[in-house]
Protein backbone atom coordinates (compact mmCIF):
# COMPACT_ATOMS: atom_id res chain seq x y z
CA UNK A 1 0.00 0.00 0.00
CA UNK A 2 1.33 3.26 -1.07
CA UNK A 3 1.29 6.92 0.68
CA UNK A 4 1.65 10.46 -0.90
CA UNK A 5 3.44 12.91 0.34
CA UNK A 6 1.65 16.52 -0.26
CA UNK A 7 4.19 19.45 -0.17
CA UNK A 8 3.02 22.08 2.20
CA UNK A 9 2.80 25.31 0.17
CA UNK A 10 5.36 27.99 0.13
CA UNK A 11 5.70 31.29 1.74
CA UNK A 12 3.39 34.06 0.95
CA UNK A 13 4.28 36.37 -1.97
CA UNK A 14 5.83 39.31 -0.75
CA UNK A 15 3.84 42.68 -1.11
CA UNK A 16 5.68 45.74 -2.31
CA UNK A 17 4.64 48.95 -3.47
CA UNK A 18 5.07 48.10 -6.86
CA UNK A 19 1.95 47.63 -9.26
CA UNK A 20 1.70 43.74 -10.04
CA UNK A 21 -1.17 42.21 -13.02
CA UNK A 22 -3.98 40.97 -11.01
CA UNK A 23 -3.85 37.55 -10.17
CA UNK A 24 -6.51 35.17 -12.30
CA UNK A 25 -7.19 33.49 -8.77
CA UNK A 26 -7.73 35.81 -5.90
CA UNK A 27 -8.89 32.87 -3.23
CA UNK A 28 -5.48 31.55 -3.76
CA UNK A 29 -3.24 34.41 -2.38
CA UNK A 30 -6.22 34.63 0.34
CA UNK A 31 -5.49 31.02 1.50
CA UNK A 32 -1.82 31.14 1.06
CA UNK A 33 -1.40 34.14 3.09
CA UNK A 34 -3.69 32.53 6.34
CA UNK A 35 -1.98 29.62 5.91
CA UNK A 36 1.60 30.87 6.04
CA UNK A 37 0.93 33.40 8.64
CA UNK A 38 0.07 30.52 10.75
CA UNK A 39 2.91 28.38 10.10
CA UNK A 40 5.09 31.44 10.44
CA UNK A 41 4.06 33.26 13.46
CA UNK A 42 6.12 30.63 16.20
CA UNK A 43 9.27 31.75 14.20
CA UNK A 44 8.83 35.15 14.33
CA UNK A 45 8.12 34.95 17.69
CA UNK A 46 11.44 32.85 18.63
CA UNK A 47 13.44 35.26 16.04
CA UNK A 48 12.83 38.40 18.23
CA UNK A 49 15.67 39.76 20.17
CA UNK A 50 14.77 39.49 24.70
CA UNK A 51 13.79 42.56 25.60
CA UNK A 52 17.02 44.93 27.20
CA UNK A 53 17.31 44.37 30.99
CA UNK A 54 17.32 47.70 32.85
CA UNK A 55 19.81 46.61 35.25
CA UNK A 56 22.74 46.93 31.83
CA UNK A 57 21.82 49.72 31.45
CA UNK A 58 22.38 51.40 35.27
CA UNK A 59 26.32 52.99 35.29
CA UNK A 60 28.74 50.84 37.32
CA UNK A 61 29.02 51.43 40.69
CA UNK A 62 32.20 53.70 41.68
CA UNK A 63 34.62 51.47 43.88
CA UNK A 64 37.30 53.99 43.78
CA UNK A 65 38.80 53.78 47.30
CA UNK A 66 38.68 57.53 48.82
CA UNK A 67 40.23 56.71 52.56
CA UNK A 68 42.07 54.20 54.20
CA UNK A 69 41.23 53.28 57.78
CA UNK A 70 43.26 50.17 59.94
CA UNK A 71 42.07 48.07 62.45
CA UNK A 72 44.15 45.83 64.84
CA UNK A 73 43.04 42.96 66.25
CA UNK A 74 44.21 41.09 69.03
CA UNK A 75 43.66 37.13 71.12
CA UNK A 76 42.96 37.80 74.90
CA UNK A 77 43.56 34.36 76.46
CA UNK A 78 41.43 36.09 79.41
CA UNK A 79 38.58 38.30 79.16
CA UNK A 80 37.90 41.58 79.25
CA UNK A 81 37.34 43.14 83.02
CA UNK A 82 35.65 45.83 83.46
CA UNK A 83 37.00 49.22 85.17
CA UNK A 84 35.55 51.16 88.09
CA UNK A 85 33.00 53.26 86.11
CA UNK A 86 30.17 51.61 84.43
CA UNK A 87 30.45 54.19 81.71
CA UNK A 88 34.41 53.77 80.95
CA UNK A 89 35.37 51.54 78.19
CA UNK A 90 36.28 48.21 79.12
CA UNK A 91 40.32 47.67 80.15
CA UNK A 92 42.47 45.84 77.68
CA UNK A 93 43.33 42.70 77.69
CA UNK A 94 46.84 43.07 79.54
CA UNK A 95 47.97 39.52 78.34
CA UNK A 96 46.68 39.98 74.77
CA UNK A 97 48.33 38.12 71.51
CA UNK A 98 48.14 40.29 68.16
CA UNK A 99 47.01 38.89 65.56
CA UNK A 100 47.67 41.47 63.08
CA UNK A 101 46.42 44.57 61.37
CA UNK A 102 43.92 45.05 58.77
CA UNK A 103 44.06 48.12 56.14
CA UNK A 104 40.46 48.63 54.88
CA UNK A 105 39.74 50.66 51.91
CA UNK A 106 36.79 52.72 51.49
CA UNK A 107 34.18 53.13 48.62
CA UNK A 108 33.58 56.91 49.73
CA UNK A 109 31.78 57.70 45.73
CA UNK A 110 29.42 54.51 46.39
CA UNK A 111 28.05 55.61 49.87
CA UNK A 112 29.70 58.69 51.64
CA UNK A 113 27.02 58.44 54.23
CA UNK A 114 28.54 54.91 55.44
CA UNK A 115 31.73 55.49 54.69
CA UNK A 116 31.92 59.01 56.98
CA UNK A 117 30.52 57.14 59.96
CA UNK A 118 32.74 54.63 59.45
CA UNK A 119 35.46 56.75 59.51
CA UNK A 120 34.33 58.85 62.35
CA UNK A 121 34.63 55.51 64.65
CA UNK A 122 37.76 54.00 63.67
CA UNK A 123 39.26 57.56 63.75
CA UNK A 124 37.81 58.20 67.90
CA UNK A 125 39.00 55.02 68.57
CA UNK A 126 35.41 53.91 69.20
CA UNK A 127 35.54 50.61 67.90
CA UNK A 128 39.04 50.39 70.07
CA UNK A 129 38.53 47.58 72.68
CA UNK A 130 35.30 45.99 70.71
CA UNK A 131 34.78 42.19 70.54
CA UNK A 132 34.11 40.21 67.23
CA UNK A 133 30.83 38.63 68.77
CA UNK A 134 29.78 36.38 66.24
CA UNK A 135 32.02 34.40 63.89
CA UNK A 136 30.15 32.23 60.80
CA UNK A 137 33.06 29.57 59.90
CA UNK A 138 33.24 29.89 55.77
CA UNK A 139 31.24 32.76 55.63
CA UNK A 140 31.81 36.36 57.74
CA UNK A 141 32.45 37.68 61.24
CA UNK A 142 31.06 40.58 63.12
CA UNK A 143 31.68 43.51 65.21
CA UNK A 144 30.39 46.67 66.32
CA UNK A 145 27.69 45.76 68.54
CA UNK A 146 26.47 48.38 70.61
CA UNK A 147 25.65 48.00 74.60
CA UNK A 148 26.90 48.61 77.84
CA UNK A 149 28.85 45.24 78.59
CA UNK A 150 32.37 45.31 78.39
CA UNK A 151 33.50 44.74 74.52
CA UNK A 152 30.28 46.29 73.36
CA UNK A 153 30.72 49.91 71.55
CA UNK A 154 29.25 52.69 73.80
CA UNK A 155 26.17 54.71 71.73
CA UNK A 156 27.77 56.92 69.11
CA UNK A 157 27.15 60.49 69.30
CA UNK A 158 27.50 63.15 66.35
CA UNK A 159 27.10 60.91 63.36
CA UNK A 160 25.03 61.60 60.40
CA UNK A 161 21.81 59.96 60.13
CA UNK A 162 22.43 56.93 57.33
CA UNK A 163 19.61 57.40 54.40
CA UNK A 164 22.03 55.31 52.59
CA UNK A 165 19.66 52.33 54.37
CA UNK A 166 16.96 52.66 52.57
CA UNK A 167 18.65 53.58 48.70
CA UNK A 168 18.58 50.86 46.66
CA UNK A 169 21.31 51.72 44.70
CA UNK A 170 23.47 51.56 47.80
CA UNK A 171 23.01 47.72 47.67
CA UNK A 172 24.53 47.17 44.48
CA UNK A 173 27.63 45.43 45.18
CA UNK A 174 27.94 41.77 46.33
CA UNK A 175 29.23 39.74 49.09
CA UNK A 176 31.25 37.76 46.06
CA UNK A 177 34.31 37.08 47.81
CA UNK A 178 36.61 37.07 50.55
CA UNK A 179 37.94 40.46 52.34
CA UNK A 180 34.75 42.58 51.66
CA UNK A 181 34.06 45.42 54.23
CA UNK A 182 29.56 45.39 54.74
CA UNK A 183 27.54 47.41 57.12
CA UNK A 184 25.40 44.85 59.01
CA UNK A 185 21.54 45.53 58.55
CA UNK A 186 20.08 41.88 57.92
CA UNK A 187 21.97 40.12 61.02
CA UNK A 188 21.96 43.13 63.41
CA UNK A 189 22.12 41.81 66.84
CA UNK A 190 22.05 45.58 68.60
CA UNK A 191 19.35 45.34 71.60
CA UNK A 192 15.88 46.20 71.28
CA UNK A 193 15.75 48.77 73.49
CA UNK A 194 18.85 50.59 71.63
CA UNK A 195 17.78 50.46 68.62
CA UNK A 196 14.12 52.38 69.98
CA UNK A 197 16.13 55.41 70.49
CA UNK A 198 15.53 58.23 67.92
CA UNK A 199 19.27 58.79 68.10
CA UNK A 200 20.23 55.38 66.85
CA UNK A 201 23.16 55.05 64.43
CA UNK A 202 24.07 51.55 63.06
CA UNK A 203 27.42 50.98 63.39
CA UNK A 204 27.90 47.28 63.22
CA UNK A 205 30.04 45.47 60.63
CA UNK A 206 30.68 42.52 58.76
CA UNK A 207 33.85 41.36 57.03
CA UNK A 208 33.43 38.48 54.67
CA UNK A 209 35.93 35.53 55.27
CA UNK A 210 34.99 33.11 52.39
CA UNK A 211 35.98 31.00 50.54
CA UNK A 212 33.71 31.53 48.69
CA UNK A 213 30.93 34.42 48.06
CA UNK A 214 27.62 34.78 50.54
CA UNK A 215 24.82 35.40 48.46
CA UNK A 216 22.41 35.43 51.49
CA UNK A 217 24.12 38.51 52.69
CA UNK A 218 23.73 40.28 49.24
CA UNK A 219 21.21 43.44 48.72
CA UNK A 220 20.58 43.14 52.48
CA UNK A 221 23.59 44.60 53.60
CA UNK A 222 26.01 47.20 52.23
CA UNK A 223 29.18 46.98 51.20
CA UNK A 224 31.41 49.87 51.16
CA UNK A 225 34.76 48.76 51.23
CA UNK A 226 37.59 46.00 51.18
CA UNK A 227 40.39 44.63 52.94
CA UNK A 228 43.70 45.92 51.05
CA UNK A 229 46.38 44.28 53.54
CA UNK A 230 45.77 41.45 55.82
CA UNK A 231 43.61 39.13 53.89
CA UNK A 232 45.92 36.20 56.03
CA UNK A 233 44.43 37.84 60.00
CA UNK A 234 40.74 37.82 57.96
CA UNK A 235 41.59 33.96 57.85
CA UNK A 236 43.00 33.52 61.60
CA UNK A 237 39.74 35.07 62.87
CA UNK A 238 37.77 33.00 60.48
CA UNK A 239 40.03 30.07 61.50
CA UNK A 240 38.62 30.29 65.55
CA UNK A 241 36.24 27.74 67.19
CA UNK A 242 32.61 28.90 68.01
CA UNK A 243 30.04 27.50 69.98
CA UNK A 244 27.52 25.51 68.17
CA UNK A 245 24.85 23.12 70.00
CA UNK A 246 23.70 20.13 68.65
CA UNK A 247 20.87 19.80 66.11
CA UNK A 248 18.94 18.19 68.72
CA UNK A 249 19.05 21.05 70.75
CA UNK A 250 18.45 23.14 67.81
CA UNK A 251 15.29 21.64 67.14
CA UNK A 252 14.63 21.60 70.85
CA UNK A 253 15.17 26.21 71.03
CA UNK A 254 13.12 26.05 67.62
CA UNK A 255 10.48 24.75 69.04
CA UNK A 256 10.49 27.09 72.25
CA UNK A 257 10.80 29.79 69.79
CA UNK A 258 7.61 28.69 68.47
CA UNK A 259 5.80 28.92 71.72
CA UNK A 260 7.21 32.13 72.24
CA UNK A 261 9.30 31.16 74.89
CA UNK A 262 11.70 33.92 75.44
CA UNK A 263 14.78 31.68 77.21
CA UNK A 264 15.20 30.16 73.56
CA UNK A 265 16.08 33.65 72.08
CA UNK A 266 18.70 34.17 75.21
CA UNK A 267 20.14 30.79 73.91
CA UNK A 268 20.13 31.49 70.46
CA UNK A 269 22.24 34.51 71.19
CA UNK A 270 24.97 32.59 72.20
CA UNK A 271 25.34 30.73 68.86
CA UNK A 272 28.46 31.21 67.07
CA UNK A 273 30.42 32.88 69.58
CA UNK A 274 33.74 32.65 69.19
CA UNK A 275 35.21 30.58 71.98
CA UNK A 276 38.37 32.66 72.25
CA UNK A 277 37.94 36.33 72.97
CA UNK A 278 39.07 38.61 69.67
CA UNK A 279 39.04 41.99 69.45
CA UNK A 280 39.97 45.65 68.08
CA UNK A 281 42.97 46.63 69.93
CA UNK A 282 43.47 49.77 67.63
CA UNK A 283 41.91 51.66 65.19
CA UNK A 284 42.42 55.04 63.38
CA UNK A 285 42.98 56.37 59.59
CA UNK A 286 45.92 54.30 57.77
CA UNK A 287 48.23 56.58 55.43
CA UNK A 288 48.07 56.30 51.13
CA UNK A 289 51.77 55.72 50.86
CA UNK A 290 52.85 52.63 49.09
CA UNK A 291 49.14 52.29 47.17
CA UNK A 292 49.21 51.00 44.00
Amino acid sequence: MGYSVTTPPGPPPILSNHHHPPNPNPKSITHLTRRSLLLSAPLSLTLQPPPSSAAASLPPTDTTITDRVFMDFSLCPTYFRPLSSPDSKPALCPDSLPLGRLVLGLYGHHVPLTVSNFKSMCTSSAYKGTLVHKLFPGQFFLAGHQGDKPGDVRRPMGLARNTETVDSKAFALTHSRPGLLSLNLSENDDEDDIKLDPDYRNVEFLITSGPGPCPDLDYKNIVFGSVLEGLDVVTAIAAIPTYRPSEKIQQFNDFAEFLGDERAVNARALWNKPLKTVYISDCGLSSFSGRK
